[in-house]
């Protein structure tokens, strides 16, 4: 074998490597910067209109349990969340978006999104609220599989119009078992309860964060 072959045989050798550690070093980092990146709106001009047609103007808030209330607070959200399927999945620094709606000078809501865990990959679900926690809609930005547009039907968002928090703490969207509104809306896909249950336990997640990050401190 020539010295001109096995020097070639060299390179590609380390090339190989070096490319081998470059894929590790990004599977590696990609990890926690994906599971810390919040949920916002894909287009906020376009998006706050549709959730919210009387808005006419938005401002966009930013929280985190590091500013609004560090470990304390963090541990109290983890308190009321009560399972892992609803964990936060995220540092505490990291921050979440909240929209504040305004129609003219006057704030009637706010819209806010939360990641949850589906059968088929992750779920965004967005809750236009409004001055009270109720829910006005809901919209799944991101779901997927072969069903996923039997849960952004408008039949099934209805469903869920004038919901609050106290109807969530009356239902577990864990077990599925309960009591209330909540307990009377039927899977619109018989086929995945796993997701029919990740967008409830978004919901749930999306509201307790309101309330702690919003509405408590309004009250």
């Amino acid at each position: 074998m020539s010295r001109k072959t096995i020097k070639n045989q060299k390179v590609t050798h380390h090339m190989t490597l070096i490319g081998v550690l470059l894929f590790v070093l990004t599977a590696i980092t990609a990890t926690p910067v994906l599971a810390a990146v919040g949920c916002d709106l894909n287009d906020p001009p376009r998006d706050v209109p549709r959730l919210f047609p009387e808005s006419t103007s938005y401002k966009t808030l930013y929280v985190s349990f590091a500013r609004n209330g560090g470990a304390p607070l963090r541990q109290k959200v983890e308190s009321r969340l009560g399972n892992k399927w609803l964990a936060l999945y995220a540092p505490i620094d990291v921050p979440y978006t909240i929209y504040e709606i305004y129609t003219g000078k006057k704030k009637v809501g706010y819209i806010h999104g939360v990641n949850q865990k589906g059968q088929f990959g992750g779920i965004q679900v967005f809750a236009a609220l409004d001055l009270n926690g109720k829910i006005k809609t809901f919209y799944l930005q991101k779901i997927s599989g072969q069903w996923a547009a039997k849960f952004r039907e408008q039949r099934f968002g209805k469903k869920f119009i004038g919901l609050s928090l106290k109807d969530f703490e009356a239902f577990d969207p864990v077990t599925g078992k309960g009591s209330g509104r909540l307990a009377e809306i039927r899977n619109p896909v018989p086929q995945t309860e796993t997701d029919f249950y990740g967008v409830l336990r978004g919901l749930k997640k999306n509201l307790i964060l309101m309330n702690e990050f919003i509405y408590a401190a309004e009250g």
